[in-house]
């Protein structure tokens, strides 16, 4: 047009930067605004400028959108709109809702597009929920019909910050016209909090006003198909795919595949994967974790090579599904390896990456390795989420270290402005579970809001640390609060009552929860039951509800009540349980042991020569026992019998005078004890 001789006026202008905008070429939209600078004919033209704004918006150069809106003498509100709208699609949420709150101070009437930007960036902000529910309020006030864009835009927001009650009234009694992206918001929703009753009611009806189920529609089904484990709707889902020719589709085959893995079918997972006449990065990246989830680590590998093999390139979402898989499996030399490969390959390890990494070395027992990764994603610049806290915490837990526990508190208390439900519960646990059970109280007294997890945390803390008359009382609080415990209470609360012997309260509880509540009674309630009674003396009435359990017992409820014999002298029943915990798990060493340490109680001794000849013969070893100790920044890690210390003939030598010290600590001896004159504390000072 220039070339010709034509100049571009305030109609030309704009029309060409929304084509900018649309291409993300700032590149030649900066030309553009080059020209308009260079012209001075567009300095008035507030239409010119809100393209402008709009276009750098559009291309992510925020920067050039700011100073182009700010240097504006007029703005009007499509000015106003493109600015807000720039940030909420780019992810500054805070920067939109801040913009919004400006432009209203500056008594610019918001119209339904500000208020569609406002709405979008009040959804993916959880300290915004106050403002979004004001947003909603001043569009009933404006009189504003909500349509498809506005009423949607509530719908999203509502939906995203989990107020699903205010949702369905929008989406119910207040939104003029539904269409499908609508119905889809509403029903996936649901999906996603677990919602699935209503989620199929929402798809019946849908179906009643005659209205198509498009790939959407479908992908939300299959995901309750797959997360209920409900192959027959999954098949159904299937066939309804094929007849309606969504089988070409790539994301409802990806449903599909997941589908049929989640329910454990994993031929006809892959079957439906090589059936693809098109095969995406999703689809093969659904296939590498349907391996993955179901343990078939060495298959996900070959998939891994077969789809570079087929030109499609790894991303980060396919390293960290393979990571996941080898974890999965137990292989952790492999998961390692492949997380230095990722790196190597130039694939930048993202939060879902390192919090793999992180709960899988704390789930495989190596909690010192875990926290190490965790401190390396700090240096990466990658910040933590409630998930990589809660695995760090994990790994804390499971390998007793306290120091580095606390430091995560303090991590947790410096970085987050509110304790997740589930950081608050990790905390608690990590607390009691290092033995420090002042700092776990401490923990559930500060917490602002306690829900059942945060009790059923404490209640478990009390129960462990054989406080259980703290753990009824807690308990009873509980239900003054009004809230109704779940069988983790009732496993905690039980195990609270066999560890402190209160027969009478833990027979009351089991009462209360069975008759009452109408709960199911799980195996690890049967188990507490079990060990209350056979720590009450009980056997007989133990053995009965073993007999009547609705399912067989397992090894472990089966050795409660084997240790409960060799305490009591109950040497026939010893004999039964024993041949039946043996029968369950005959290759169980530790089942051997302890029927080994029972006739030893009973002075069988000749049975106890039997029973470590058998394993002999069967070449079965007991697990020797492992204990930790932190000192300072370090970890030491000693096996029953350990050599291998650089300090241990000094460890060896401090054990022994501690052994001949607690032998004759009760007695009236005349020789002093040789530990008074050892310092033990320079046990802290040896190094690994």
């Amino acid at each position: 047009m220039m070339e010709k001789g034509f100049c571009p006026d305030n109609f030309v202008v704009p029309n060409a930067l929304k084509a900018c905008g649309a291409l993300k070429w700032v590149g030649f939209g900066k030309g553009v605004h080059g020209y308009v600078v260079k012209m001075n004919d567009f300095d008035d033209c507030v239409y010119v400028a809100t393209s402008l704004v709009d276009m750098y918006g559009k291309c992510g150069a925020f920067e050039d959108a700011e100073k182009v809106f700010d240097d504006m003498p007029e703005k009007n509100v499509i000015a106003w709109n493109s600015m807000i709208a720039a940030y909420a699609q780019s992810g500054m949420n805070m920067e939109a809702v801040g913009l919004f709150k400006k432009m209203r101070f500056q008594g610019v009437e918001p119209t339904e597009v500000t208020l569609s930007g406002f709405f979008s960036a009040c959804a993916n902000l959880k300290v915004a929920i106050e403002e979004g529910k004001q947003g909603h309020a001043l569009a009933v006030k404006m009189g504003f019909e909500l349509g498809n864009i506005l009423g949607s835009s509530i719908l999203n927001f509502y939906s995203k910050v989990g107020l699903i009650e205010e949702a369905e009234l929008v989406f119910r009694n207040i939104m003029v016209l539904k269409d499908e992206v609508t119905w889809n918001l509403m029903i996936s929703s649901y999906v996603q909090f677990g919602m699935f009753e209503k989620a199929l009611e929402m798809c019946s009806w849908m179906r009643e006003k005659n209205m198509r189920f498009d790939c959407v529609t479908l992908s939300s089904l299959l995901a309750i198909a797959a997360d209920t484990r409900d192959v027959e709707l999954g098949k159904k889902l299937h066939g309804f795919c094929i007849r309606n020719e969504f089988d070409s589709d790539v994301v409802v085959l990806s449903g599909v595949v997941d589908m049929y893995a989640k329910c454990g079918i994993m031929d006809c997972a892959r079957g439906v994967f090589c059936s693809a006449k098109k095969k995406d990065i999703v689809l093969w990246n659904t296939m590498l974790a349907a391996c993955a989830e179901n343990g078939l680590s060495g298959e996900a590998l070959k998939l891994f090579f077969q789809m570079q093999l087929e030109s499609v390139p790894p991303n980060v979402v396919s390293w960290n599904s393979l990571i996941f898989g080898f974890f999965r499996n137990g292989q952790v030399v492999e998961a390692q390896e492949m997380f230095s490969e990722m790196q190597s390959s130039g694939v930048t390890p993202n939060l879902i990456t390192w919090t793999t990494m992180i709960s899988g070395l704390a789930q495989n027992g190596l909690g010192y390795e875990a926290n190490t990764v965790f401190r390396q994603m700090q240096d990466a610049g990658v910040k933590p989420n409630s998930l990589s806290i809660t695995s760090a915490l994990s790994a804390c837990t499971d390998m007793a270290l306290l120091n580095y526990g606390k430091a995560f508190h303090g991590y947790v208390m410096k970085n987050f402005m509110s304790f997740s439900l589930q950081i608050t519960t990790s905390i608690i646990d990590m607390y009691a579970k290092c033995g420090n059970l002042d700092h776990a109280k401490c923990v559930f007294i500060l917490c602002s809001t306690k829900e059942l997890p945060v009790y059923n945390a404490m209640i478990s803390a009390y129960a462990s640390h054989g406080k259980s008359a703290e753990a009824l009382t807690l308990f009873k609080e509980m239900a003054k609060e009004g809230i109704v415990p779940d069988h983790i209470t009732f496993t905690s609360v039980l195990s609270a009552c066999s560890h402190g012997r209160l027969l009478k309260e833990g027979l009351e509880l089991f009462k209360y929860m069975v008759s009452e509540l109408q709960m199911k009674s799980t195996e690890e309630h049967y188990g507490c039951l079990v060990k209350l009674l056979a720590n009450n003396g009980q056997l007989d009435e133990a053995l009965k509800i073993i007999l009547t359990m609705p399912s067989p017992p397992d090894a472990h409820i089966l050795g409660s009540l084997l240790a409960a014999c060799g305490q009591n002298h109950e040497t026939e029943l010893a004999d039964y349980i024993a041949k039946w915990l043996l029968k369950l798990e005959p290759n169980n060493p530790g089942n051997y042991v302890a029927l080994s340490n029972v006739y030893a109680s009973l002075g069988k001794w000749d049975k106890v020569s039997n029973i470590r000849g058998f394993m002999k013969e069967k070449g079965l070893k007991k697990i020797p026992g492992c204990s930790w100790i932190e000192v300072g920044q370090e970890l030491h890690v000693f096996i029953a019998s350990d050599k291998s210390h650089p300090e241990k003939e000094e460890i060896y030598m401090i054990l022994d005078l501690l052994g001949f010290d607690m032998y004759y600590a009760k007695s009236n001896t005349l020789y002093s004890s040789p530990c008074n004159t050892i310092d033990l504390t320079s046990l802290k000072e040896f190094q690994m």
